[in-house]
């Protein structure tokens, strides 16, 4: 009697460990570039080609990426563009960056907050207070200075175009008591000395400038191509607050910053 061998089945270990090498190769070929040779990915993937090949065919069919037929080069698909944008959107810094405020109003005792460049300087969008908050006069709303702020200073720092530099150049002619005089005879080297310094260390402290008795600090986040598109600031009182390049509470807020700049797709070169 004849019978009927019925096909073979994958076990559900099985399935997941071929989604998973599928995923893999997918996320490598974006974190390449977005386009590759097979050599190229299978070397940054640390395995073999032809295995590489075989989920890549098994990506083309699902149209997640596509052959150059001028190059052999792979690169990302149509349906990956799709995932993409679509996470994109979703990427909104100020809904994300509140699991991070809250941890660093709890595990440092400071006031913590995220801040958008508006068109008259850094507007605070989102702002959390420890249990014994300290008083200041900035909340959510409030649109702070770029020379005197720890916030306004990463973004003059490192978002470079004509509406900043307008708005330094204008707080410049204001400014009477906040800044040393004596270094503000040339606006241009003062504002460069300040970009230079962010740009140095990726962040921002000031101590008494903007507010007496305060002291802050402010390291900035990015979107997925790389803009700056906000700013993460710890703030507290002077006297029991370390504003130090490498204390806790620097450390911290930079970390926080950098974490949610990669919850935002961004990836340093």
């Amino acid at each position: 009697m004849n019978t009927t061998e019925k096909p073979h089945i994958p076990d559900r270990r099985q399935r997941v460990q071929a989604a998973e090498t599928g995923f893999a190769v997918l996320k490598g070929l974006a974190r390449i570039g977005g386009s590759a040779s097979l050599t190229a990915l299978s070397t940054y993937l640390n395995e073999n080609p032809a295995k590489v090949h075989r989920y890549l065919a098994s990506l083309i069919e699902e149209e997640l990426v596509i052959q150059e037929p001028e190059t052999q080069q792979y690169r990302l698909g149509l349906e990956a563009m799709f995932i993409g944008l679509s996470a994109m959107r979703q990427s909104d810094p100020i809904r994300l960056a509140e699991p991070a405020l809250i941890r660093l109003r709890e595990t440092l005792e400071v006031t913590s907050f995220i801040a958008v460049m508006g068109n008259k300087g850094p507007v605070i969008v989102r702002f959390e207070e420890p249990s014994l908050p300290v008083t200041v006069n900035v909340r959510v709303g409030s649109v702070l200075p770029l020379l005197t702020s720890a916030t306004g200073r990463v973004f003059l720092g490192l978002q470079n175009d004509r509406l900043v530099r307008q708005l330094a150049q204008e707080e410049i002619s204001k400014t009477t008591t906040s800044l040393n005089t004596e270094k503000i005879n040339d606006p241009e080297i003062f504002i460069n000395q300040l970009r230079e310094e962010v740009q140095k260390r990726n962040c921002a402290i000031v101590k008494d400038t903007n507010l007496r008795g305060i002291s802050a600090v402010a390291a900035p986040v990015y979107n997925y191509a790389g803009q700056l598109c906000a700013v993460i600031t710890a703030l507290g009182a002077t006297g029991g607050f370390d504003a130090s390049v490498n204390g806790k509470i620097c450390r911290q807020v930079q970390e926080e910053a950098r974490q949610l700049s990669t919850s935002l797709g961004y990836i340093k070169d």
